[in-house]
């Protein structure tokens, strides 16, 4: 609605939040299920889709992460070539790519997880259907599983993170050369929201999917997968939001419209 705000960070940013109410859509719905139905079940049909929808839509929001961090690395490294680098087409390549790298994600995970045999109870420990849990039911050795996880999802993890840290890198050198005085202390605001992000979603998925097995977590995953389902989601829009001048300046100027549009 604010025209100040269709810049390439504010695109970004957009798609960030419509990932994360679907992110959430997947997991939040089924907590109200457990809470209301007993006993709580779900379907193998539904279970596969969920599981297939939240594992694209994360490594989706990972690789978005990374290119924000590209976006704000062009911004204050290259001002004079931003506009002509993060240009319209750029951005929805790289929208396009991230959705594309998250949808080969979730697949390569969905059909390995479903091809393994499950016997037992076929009772998750968990509120929604997720890597670590289904693997518990299975009748076979699951290592070749937990060897794909480590290797796919590293190698994802891993190069967002080296993109991100290679990004900052560039940034705090580039600061660093400026005079001390409000240039310097705007460019480091500019990127400490997006840090407060990056550390929250990478070190709580880092931690459930990359750790080795511990028994003393076994029944406590569930806790973990809280904390990266629902509140990181809950408080990018907050983070954002609340160290964002333009984004504040925005709400006040769309309120004082539509209240003296009201009154008129």
């Amino acid at each position: 609605m604010d025209f100040h705000l269709r810049t390439p960070m504010y695109f970004l940013l957009s798609n960030l939040s419509f990932m994360d109410v679907c992110y959430t859509s997947i997991t939040v719905p089924q907590v109200m299920v457990i809470l209301f139905l007993n006993p709580p079940v779900i379907s193998l049909r539904a279970c596969i889709s969920q599981l297939y929808f939240f594992l694209t839509l994360a490594a989706s929001e990972s690789s978005l992460l990374a290119m924000m961090a590209y976006d704000r690395y062009v911004a204050i490294c290259s001002p004079l070539r931003y506009a002509a680098i993060m240009n319209k087409e750029a951005c929805l390549q790289m929208t396009a790519g991230t959705w594309l790298i998250g949808c080969i994600y979730g697949a390569i995970h969905t059909i390995n997880t479903f091809r393994l045999p499950f016997c037992g109870p076929k009772i998750l420990n968990h509120f929604f259907c997720d890597i670590p849990p289904l693997l518990k039911l299975s009748c076979i050795n699951t290592y070749s599983n937990e060897v794909t996880i480590f290797a796919v999802g590293g190698f994802l993890m891993l190069g967002c993170f080296l993109l991100i840290c290679g990004s900052y890198m560039n940034i705090l050198l580039s600061v660093l050369k400026i005079p001390k005085g409000v240039g310097r202390g705007k460019a480091f605001s500019t990127c400490i929201s997006h840090l407060i992000v990056v550390l929250l979603f990478y070190g709580s998925g880092s931690f459930m999917y990359l750790r080795p097995k511990s028994n003393l977590l076994a029944d406590k995953e569930w806790i973990l997968s809280i904390f990266y389902t629902s509140i990181t989601p809950l408080l990018n829009p907050l983070i954002y939001s609340l160290r964002n001048k333009d984004i504040q300046k925005a709400i006040v100027k769309q309120i004082n419209y539509k209240i003296m549009h009201r009154f008129r």
